[in-house]
Protein backbone atom coordinates (compact mmCIF):
# COMPACT_ATOMS: atom_id res chain seq x y z
CA UNK A 1 0.00 0.00 0.00
CA UNK A 2 1.30 3.51 -0.86
CA UNK A 3 0.34 7.02 0.20
CA UNK A 4 1.26 10.46 -1.20
CA UNK A 5 4.23 12.10 0.44
CA UNK A 6 4.68 15.81 1.26
CA UNK A 7 6.07 16.62 -2.20
CA UNK A 8 3.64 14.53 -4.15
CA UNK A 9 5.48 11.22 -4.74
CA UNK A 10 4.09 8.22 -3.03
CA UNK A 11 5.88 6.26 -0.34
CA UNK A 12 5.06 2.85 1.09
CA UNK A 13 2.90 2.66 4.19
CA UNK A 14 3.58 -0.37 6.41
CA UNK A 15 0.62 -2.65 6.80
CA UNK A 16 -0.62 -3.22 10.36
CA UNK A 17 0.70 -6.42 11.87
CA UNK A 18 -1.68 -9.33 11.90
CA UNK A 19 -3.03 -10.30 15.26
CA UNK A 20 -1.59 -13.64 16.36
CA UNK A 21 -3.52 -15.68 18.89
CA UNK A 22 -1.46 -15.85 22.04
CA UNK A 23 -0.81 -19.11 23.76
CA UNK A 24 -0.65 -19.57 27.51
CA UNK A 25 3.15 -19.55 27.20
CA UNK A 26 2.96 -16.00 25.82
CA UNK A 27 0.64 -14.89 28.61
CA UNK A 28 2.23 -16.61 31.60
CA UNK A 29 5.87 -16.38 30.63
CA UNK A 30 6.94 -19.96 31.43
CA UNK A 31 10.55 -20.41 30.38
CA UNK A 32 12.14 -17.30 31.86
CA UNK A 33 10.57 -17.77 35.27
CA UNK A 34 11.53 -21.44 35.30
CA UNK A 35 15.18 -20.72 34.46
CA UNK A 36 15.35 -18.00 37.10
CA UNK A 37 13.91 -20.35 39.72
CA UNK A 38 16.38 -23.17 39.06
CA UNK A 39 19.62 -21.15 38.98
CA UNK A 40 20.02 -20.52 42.77
CA UNK A 41 19.31 -24.17 43.82
CA UNK A 42 21.81 -25.45 41.25
CA UNK A 43 24.38 -22.94 42.52
CA UNK A 44 23.69 -24.05 46.10
CA UNK A 45 24.36 -27.71 45.25
CA UNK A 46 27.53 -26.89 43.31
CA UNK A 47 28.86 -24.64 46.06
CA UNK A 48 27.93 -27.20 48.72
CA UNK A 49 29.79 -29.98 46.90
CA UNK A 50 32.78 -27.84 45.89
CA UNK A 51 33.45 -26.75 49.49
CA UNK A 52 33.32 -30.23 50.99
CA UNK A 53 29.57 -30.14 51.72
CA UNK A 54 29.69 -27.02 53.87
CA UNK A 55 26.57 -24.92 54.22
CA UNK A 56 28.47 -21.64 54.00
CA UNK A 57 29.79 -22.50 50.55
CA UNK A 58 26.39 -23.55 49.25
CA UNK A 59 24.57 -20.57 50.74
CA UNK A 60 27.15 -18.10 49.45
CA UNK A 61 26.91 -19.51 45.94
CA UNK A 62 23.11 -19.47 45.97
CA UNK A 63 22.85 -15.88 47.22
CA UNK A 64 25.50 -14.70 44.74
CA UNK A 65 23.74 -16.32 41.78
CA UNK A 66 20.37 -15.12 43.05
CA UNK A 67 21.69 -11.55 43.15
CA UNK A 68 23.10 -11.83 39.62
CA UNK A 69 19.77 -13.21 38.35
CA UNK A 70 17.88 -10.37 40.07
CA UNK A 71 20.15 -7.76 38.47
CA UNK A 72 19.70 -9.39 35.08
CA UNK A 73 15.92 -9.43 35.47
CA UNK A 74 15.87 -5.75 36.42
CA UNK A 75 18.01 -4.90 33.41
CA UNK A 76 15.68 -6.69 31.01
CA UNK A 77 12.73 -4.73 32.42
CA UNK A 78 11.02 -7.12 34.84
CA UNK A 79 8.92 -5.63 37.62
CA UNK A 80 11.06 -4.72 40.65
CA UNK A 81 8.48 -6.23 43.02
CA UNK A 82 8.63 -9.71 41.46
CA UNK A 83 12.43 -9.52 41.27
CA UNK A 84 12.74 -8.65 44.95
CA UNK A 85 10.32 -11.42 45.92
CA UNK A 86 12.45 -13.95 44.05
CA UNK A 87 15.65 -12.73 45.70
CA UNK A 88 13.96 -12.66 49.10
CA UNK A 89 12.92 -16.31 48.68
CA UNK A 90 16.56 -17.28 48.08
CA UNK A 91 17.72 -15.34 51.14
CA UNK A 92 15.02 -16.88 53.36
CA UNK A 93 15.95 -20.38 52.16
CA UNK A 94 19.61 -19.64 52.92
CA UNK A 95 18.81 -18.36 56.42
CA UNK A 96 16.69 -21.42 57.22
CA UNK A 97 19.51 -23.75 56.17
CA UNK A 98 22.07 -21.83 58.22
CA UNK A 99 19.73 -21.77 61.21
CA UNK A 100 19.01 -25.50 61.22
CA UNK A 101 22.41 -26.66 59.95
CA UNK A 102 20.81 -29.02 57.42
CA UNK A 103 21.49 -28.62 53.71
CA UNK A 104 18.10 -30.06 52.76
CA UNK A 105 16.37 -27.24 54.64
CA UNK A 106 17.46 -24.91 51.84
CA UNK A 107 14.60 -26.56 49.92
CA UNK A 108 12.03 -26.31 52.73
CA UNK A 109 10.51 -23.10 51.32
CA UNK A 110 10.24 -24.80 47.94
CA UNK A 111 8.43 -27.83 49.39
CA UNK A 112 6.00 -25.73 51.43
CA UNK A 113 5.29 -23.36 48.56
CA UNK A 114 4.37 -26.26 46.28
CA UNK A 115 2.04 -27.72 48.92
CA UNK A 116 0.38 -24.31 49.34
CA UNK A 117 0.14 -23.84 45.56
CA UNK A 118 -1.52 -27.22 45.05
CA UNK A 119 -4.13 -26.40 47.69
CA UNK A 120 -4.68 -22.90 46.29
CA UNK A 121 -5.34 -24.18 42.77
CA UNK A 122 -7.80 -26.81 44.00
CA UNK A 123 -9.66 -24.35 46.24
CA UNK A 124 -9.86 -21.80 43.41
CA UNK A 125 -11.58 -24.37 41.21
CA UNK A 126 -14.02 -25.39 43.94
CA UNK A 127 -15.10 -21.79 44.64
CA UNK A 128 -15.41 -21.10 40.89
CA UNK A 129 -12.53 -18.62 40.74
CA UNK A 130 -10.02 -20.81 38.83
CA UNK A 131 -6.54 -19.36 39.15
CA UNK A 132 -5.80 -19.92 35.49
CA UNK A 133 -8.62 -17.55 34.62
CA UNK A 134 -7.43 -15.05 37.22
CA UNK A 135 -3.87 -15.04 35.85
CA UNK A 136 -4.86 -14.81 32.20
CA UNK A 137 -7.53 -12.24 33.04
CA UNK A 138 -4.95 -10.05 34.74
CA UNK A 139 -2.54 -10.46 31.83
CA UNK A 140 -5.27 -9.46 29.37
CA UNK A 141 -6.59 -6.69 31.66
CA UNK A 142 -10.06 -8.19 31.71
CA UNK A 143 -10.61 -7.97 35.47
CA UNK A 144 -13.60 -10.21 36.15
CA UNK A 145 -15.27 -10.11 32.73
CA UNK A 146 -14.17 -13.64 31.94
CA UNK A 147 -16.28 -14.97 34.84
CA UNK A 148 -19.44 -13.67 33.16
CA UNK A 149 -18.77 -16.00 30.24
CA UNK A 150 -20.08 -19.44 31.32
CA UNK A 151 -18.12 -21.29 28.63
CA UNK A 152 -14.87 -19.52 29.47
CA UNK A 153 -15.37 -20.03 33.20
CA UNK A 154 -15.87 -23.75 32.64
CA UNK A 155 -12.82 -23.94 30.36
CA UNK A 156 -10.58 -22.18 32.85
CA UNK A 157 -11.78 -24.52 35.57
CA UNK A 158 -10.82 -27.58 33.55
CA UNK A 159 -7.47 -26.06 32.58
CA UNK A 160 -6.72 -25.22 36.22
CA UNK A 161 -6.89 -28.92 37.12
CA UNK A 162 -3.82 -29.42 34.92
CA UNK A 163 -1.85 -26.91 36.99
CA UNK A 164 -3.10 -28.34 40.26
CA UNK A 165 -1.79 -31.71 39.08
CA UNK A 166 1.67 -30.29 38.35
CA UNK A 167 2.03 -29.04 41.92
CA UNK A 168 0.73 -32.35 43.26
CA UNK A 169 3.42 -34.17 41.24
CA UNK A 170 6.11 -31.92 42.65
CA UNK A 171 4.94 -32.50 46.20
CA UNK A 172 4.89 -36.26 45.63
CA UNK A 173 8.51 -36.12 44.44
CA UNK A 174 9.98 -33.42 46.70
CA UNK A 175 8.64 -34.59 50.06
CA UNK A 176 10.27 -38.07 50.07
CA UNK A 177 13.58 -36.61 48.84
CA UNK A 178 13.45 -33.89 51.49
CA UNK A 179 12.69 -36.34 54.28
CA UNK A 180 15.49 -38.60 53.03
CA UNK A 181 18.06 -35.79 53.05
CA UNK A 182 18.81 -36.13 49.32
CA UNK A 183 20.31 -32.73 48.43
CA UNK A 184 21.59 -33.53 44.93
CA UNK A 185 18.43 -35.46 44.06
CA UNK A 186 16.34 -32.46 45.17
CA UNK A 187 18.26 -30.21 42.79
CA UNK A 188 17.86 -32.66 39.92
CA UNK A 189 14.14 -32.95 40.66
CA UNK A 190 13.85 -29.17 40.87
CA UNK A 191 15.35 -28.75 37.41
CA UNK A 192 13.40 -31.64 35.88
CA UNK A 193 10.08 -30.54 37.37
CA UNK A 194 10.40 -26.86 36.57
CA UNK A 195 10.63 -25.87 32.91
CA UNK A 196 9.83 -29.29 31.38
CA UNK A 197 6.79 -29.65 33.63
CA UNK A 198 5.74 -26.04 33.10
CA UNK A 199 6.03 -26.45 29.32
CA UNK A 200 3.89 -29.58 29.46
CA UNK A 201 1.30 -27.87 31.66
CA UNK A 202 1.15 -24.88 29.33
CA UNK A 203 0.57 -27.09 26.29
CA UNK A 204 -1.97 -29.40 27.93
CA UNK A 205 -3.96 -26.65 29.66
CA UNK A 206 -4.08 -24.62 26.44
CA UNK A 207 -5.38 -27.71 24.62
CA UNK A 208 -7.96 -28.34 27.35
CA UNK A 209 -9.20 -24.76 27.15
CA UNK A 210 -9.49 -24.80 23.37
CA UNK A 211 -11.42 -28.06 23.38
CA UNK A 212 -13.67 -26.89 26.21
CA UNK A 213 -14.81 -23.77 24.36
CA UNK A 214 -17.79 -24.24 22.02
CA UNK A 215 -17.43 -23.84 18.27
CA UNK A 216 -17.56 -20.20 17.24
CA UNK A 217 -16.38 -18.82 20.58
CA UNK A 218 -14.20 -15.73 19.96
CA UNK A 219 -11.47 -16.88 22.35
CA UNK A 220 -9.75 -15.76 25.55
CA UNK A 221 -9.49 -12.11 24.58
CA UNK A 222 -13.21 -11.71 23.89
CA UNK A 223 -15.41 -13.13 26.68
CA UNK A 224 -19.06 -13.59 25.74
CA UNK A 225 -20.42 -11.94 28.85
CA UNK A 226 -23.87 -12.56 30.27
CA UNK A 227 -25.15 -9.44 32.10
CA UNK A 228 -25.55 -9.97 35.81
CA UNK A 229 -24.07 -13.44 35.72
CA UNK A 230 -20.86 -14.33 37.50
CA UNK A 231 -21.10 -18.07 36.92
CA UNK A 232 -22.60 -20.58 34.56
CA UNK A 233 -26.29 -21.38 35.09
CA UNK A 234 -27.20 -24.79 36.31
CA UNK A 235 -27.96 -27.19 33.44
CA UNK A 236 -31.65 -27.90 33.00
CA UNK A 237 -32.77 -24.60 34.54
CA UNK A 238 -35.45 -22.96 32.45
CA UNK A 239 -35.11 -19.28 31.58
CA UNK A 240 -37.02 -17.08 33.98
CA UNK A 241 -36.93 -19.56 36.85
CA UNK A 242 -34.78 -19.62 39.92
CA UNK A 243 -32.41 -22.60 40.37
CA UNK A 244 -33.82 -25.16 42.77
CA UNK A 245 -37.48 -24.21 42.18
CA UNK A 246 -40.20 -25.65 40.04
CA UNK A 247 -40.93 -23.99 36.71
CA UNK A 248 -43.18 -21.03 37.28
CA UNK A 249 -42.35 -20.66 40.96
CA UNK A 250 -40.97 -17.24 41.73
CA UNK A 251 -42.23 -15.74 38.44
CA UNK A 252 -44.86 -13.05 38.16
CA UNK A 253 -48.39 -14.37 37.62
CA UNK A 254 -50.80 -12.75 35.17
CA UNK A 255 -53.83 -11.04 36.70
CA UNK A 256 -57.27 -11.93 35.28
CA UNK A 257 -59.19 -9.21 33.45
CA UNK A 258 -61.17 -6.84 35.66
CA UNK A 259 -64.59 -8.19 36.49
CA UNK A 260 -63.63 -11.86 36.08
CA UNK A 261 -62.98 -14.16 39.00
CA UNK A 262 -59.87 -16.30 38.80
CA UNK A 263 -60.36 -20.00 38.26
CA UNK A 264 -59.46 -22.24 41.19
Amino acid sequence: MTAPGPGGPSHPVPSPPRDRPESLADLLGGRRGAVDATAPPVAFALGWLATGRTLVGGVAAAVLVGTVVAAWRLRRGDRPRSVLIGLLAVCVAALIALRTGRATDFFLVQVLSNVASALAWVVSIVIRWPLLGVLVGVALRQRGRWRRDPALLRAYGRGSWVWAATYAVRVAVFVPLYLGGQVVALVVARVALTWPLVASALAVSWLVIRRSLPAGHPGLRHPVTVPGSGAAPDPGTEPGTNPGTEPGVGTKRERPPRGERPLR
